[in-house]
This record gives structure tokens, sequence and C-alpha cells, in this order.
């Protein structure tokens, strides 16, 4: 079933509460990485250009105690979000009580304003990662509309989006254009692609991903595996090793998911191999089958990108989810930046990276404008590469 989208509701004169992901990274209080708060622009000015008052709200990394309120305001975040509008944005240092609620119906037609870090609301008692009834409840009469921007918690039941879409009233719930995108893509990727599909899985462990990979196997035509992930299969295989990470209590795992791939998955046949983990450290280039027993694997070799630009070459939809290598090292990048260029240089396909460290890889890269889209949400992506339905998205009003 088709969700709303922001075009299906009539803003103007209305209180629109708009939960939006602005779980940016923070440097002694400043933004280092603003692309999601950019991201949700193109909703924001939306709603403000047809008249609506938006009430725009976010979480904040995981607020353990009072020590994280000064660290996890969403002061910096407001006043950033005005210099990218070119209007004023009401901050407002509360999740509720008197002073957000003279705010809500003080805000004009076209006005916005921000309230404070909804997981302030965990300190007593995890109200909003609980989806606490009474908050969800509280929240949404604040409004008279609601929109999910955020696809970035799209996996999670919160008071913020679960809670607020389950007490607005029937059919007041629609997905901001950020949103609407990442269904699209992600959701069209997994149920309904342009063949041949192929997915690139990286990253350091298989657990991580044995719900992608299994739903993959399934959906995919071909599966390439990089990072430390690649070693728990190659020791499934009866490979040496070395001191490459390996999960042991998945390597029978990995080995009955090569054996049901039907050759679907394909594995990396040269590594890049080091005595120490280490950037400064020596390091050589070895073929899958001859890792040297005090050494351990930190990248995929110039063999394996070779062979997976080949495999690439003529698929027509792309999901990319992991770096191959240990790529914040200069010395262990190449591997993620081969893939990475095999993969903005297609002009026929759809390509999708599946938010975490391979969206960070390819925007620091300068490829983000070389990829059909590069989700905002990592864990949120990975469930819906799992094929599991995310309460954030079911919440919506359907169509």
């Amino acid at each position: 079933m088709a969700k709303k989208i922001v075009t299906d509701l009539h803003v103007n004169g209305k209180k629109v509460l708009m939960r939006v992901d602005f779980n940016v990274p923070m440097k002694d209080g400043k933004i280092t990485d603003e692309n999601r708060i950019i991201s949700a622009l193109p909703t924001i000015k939306h709603v403000l250009d047809k008249g609506g008052r938006v009430i725009a709200f976010s979480h904040l990394g995981k607020v353990k105690d009072s020590s994280d309120l000064e660290s996890k305001s969403m002061a910096p975040i407001a006043a950033r979000l005005s210099e990218l509008l070119g209007k004023p944005v009401t901050f407002i240092n509360a999740t509720r009580g008197t002073e957000l609620e003279a705010a809500v119906a003080n805000l004009k037609d076209g006005e916005i304003m921000m309230f404070q870090n909804t997981r302030f609301e965990d300190l007593e008692g995890k109200k909003e990662s609980k989806n606490d009834p009474e908050l969800g409840k509280y929240w949404a009469s604040l409004g008279d509309l609601f929109i999910n921007d955020a696809f970035g918690t799209a996996h999670r039941a919160h008071a913020s989006n679960v809670g607020i879409a389950s007490n607005i009233g029937e059919g007041n719930t629609a997905a901001g254009f950020l949103m609407e995108k990442e269904i699209k893509f992600i959701g069209g990727a997994v149920d309904a692609p342009e063949r041949p599909l192929i997915a690139i899985l990286g990253g350091a462990k298989v657990s991580d991903k044995i719900g992608v990979i299994e739903n993959l196997l399934v959906k995919a035509d071909k599966i390439l595996i990089g990072g430390a992930m690649m070693f728990t299969f190659f020791k499934a295989l009866g490979k040496n090793t070395g001191k490459s990470l390996v999960e042991e209590d998945k390597v029978e795992l990995a080995k009955s998911l090569l054996e049901k791939s039907n050759g679907k998955i394909i594995l990396p046949i040269d590594t890049v191999v080091s005595k120490e983990f280490s950037n400064d450290a020596p390091h050589s280039v070895v073929s899958v089958d001859s890792i040297p027993n005090d050494e351990m694997g930190l990248d995929i070799g110039p063999e394996t990108v070779a062979l997976f630009t080949k495999e690439l070459a003529s698929a027509k939809t792309v999901v990319w989810n992991g770096p191959m290598g240990v790529f914040e090292m200069a010395n262990y990048a190449k591997g993620t930046i081969g893939v990475c260029e095999a993969i903005a240089n297609l002009t026929n396909a759809t390509t999708i990276i599946g938010g975490g460290d391979s969206a960070a890889a390819a925007i620091s890269l300068g490829f983000a404008d070389k990829f059909s889209h590069i989700s905002t949400g990592g864990g949120a992506s990975l469930e819906y590469l799992e094929g599991k339905k995310l309460p954030g998205v079911e919440s919506i009003s359907n169509k």
C-alpha cells in the first residue's frame, strides 16, 4: 500500500509536527557533517512555503545522564538550520511544558520552531525510546498534522514517530520527501529491482549482516563480500586466515550460507596483510590462499577490486553496505575507494548506498553526487534490506 507523502496533506494554517533526523556528528559543539540537515530542507521548505507552521524535533545521540544535557543540546543545530533556511528558527529548550506550548500557540503561518532533544525524555525511564503512551499522546496534542522525515529512526518504535502517529488522528500522518526517497530506492531495490541486482557487503562482522545476506540470497543475482567479514567465510572454506578477524561462532553459519548461495556469493581473491593493526606498519598484497600465520588481512587487494569491477559492469541495480577494509587508514582504504569508483562509474544502473560507513566513505571521497541514492539511515536501511517491516514507515498513513 502506497504511503501518504507531504504533498498529500493540506498544511496551510496547520501546526505541522515534523520528526527530522538531525542526529549529526558533533565535535566541540560544532557540526562536522550536516548531510542529514541538508537532506531534510526540501520537506521543511515545502511546508513553510505552503503556509504551514513547522514544529521540528529530533534526537541527538544517546542521553545517559544529566551530564549529557549540554553536549546533546539541539541549540547549535537549530542555529545552523536557521542559517540554511535563511529565516529565524525559534529554539525552545524543553521537550514539554508551558514554554513549549506557548511557543507553539504563538507560531504563525510560514514560521518554524524547534524543540529540545527528544532523548532528554529518556532520563526518567526511557520514555522516548520505549514509546511511552502518555508522551506520544502529549506530543501529538501539540499539532494538527505529523510528517515523518526521519528514516534513520524508522526501524525503532519511539514516542516521536510511532507514538505521535498513533495519536494524531487517522489520515493525518505523511512521509517527508526524504522518507519517500528512502522507501522508493531501498524498498524498490529489494522488492522490484531492475536486474541484474548486485549487492556489495562489507564491514567487520558476518553477525551484523546475517539477515541481509539470507534475504539477498533470494533477491539478488550476486553478492560480493569484502571487509573483515570475508575471513569468517574463508575459515568456513578451510583457508588459513592468520591473525585476521574471524567470528569463530559464525563459521558454520558462513559455511551454510555458501552452500545455499549456488554460486551467488563472490569472495575476494587477494588481500592486503600486515603484522600490526596500524597504518604505519609494513604491508603487502597476498592471495587469500597464502595468508601468513603471523599477519592479518586489512583490505581487499587490487585483483579483487578488478574482479568486483568486472562483476559490477553488467549491473542494473547495485546496493552497497559496508567498507571493504579499514578505510580510516590510508593504506587500507584502496579497496573501498576502488569499489566506490567502480559503482560511481556505472552509467545505466540505479546505485544505492545503505548508509553507515560506506556512505561516509563515498561522501568523503567526493562521490556523493555519482550515486542514485545515499541512505541517511544505516541501521534502518540494513533492516529494510533484510526485508523487515519498519515501525516508523508502517505508522505513516496509507493513501
